[in-house]
């Protein structure tokens, strides 16, 4: 199971205020929403086969498969902070960051289980002070 640092109401306030302001948001607010995001896919997709990096903000290793243990690690999926935001709440689908119809760069995969779409997206955007839905599926909502 996932250990959690980021209070899953912070992140949550992050994550709103990250979709109110996209790439103004403040740095430190943007590394929170990124490692709770990072938290919660860990949490929905316990693992070790895939290691999901998010520079600087952190990475995880989720999805079950074979465990990775030293070196690098088979099946890397890399992104930009933003990009990744806008993939766990489904604002940017999977299909256009691999196939490059959004060439900023967001994301390098490799590896054989490094294809996202499955899980995506896996968090919902609450607007700020509401429970109004802003796309995507959550599992506590």
């Amino acid at each position: 199971m996932a250990r959690r640092r980021i209070d899953p109401q912070v992140g949550e306030v992050a994550l709103a205020q990250w979709a109110a302001q996209g790439e103004d948001t403040p740095r430190a607010v943007l590394l929170t929403a990124v490692r709770y995001a990072l938290e919660e896919l860990e949490a929905l997709h316990p693992g070790h086969s895939v290691e999901v990096r998010v520079p600087p903000a952190g990475a995880v290793q989720a999805f079950g498969g074979p465990r990775h243990t030293r070196g690098t690690p088979p099946n890397v999926v890399e992104c930009r902070p933003h990009t990744f935001l806008g993939l766990a709440t489904g604002r940017i689908a999977w299909a256009d960051v691999v196939h490059r119809a959004i060439d900023d760069g967001g994301v390098q995969a490799s590896g054989t289980r490094a294809d996202l779409t499955e899980a995506l997206p896996f968090l919902r955007v609450r607007a700020r002070g509401t429970h109004e839905d802003d796309g995507g599926t959550h599992p506590s909502a």
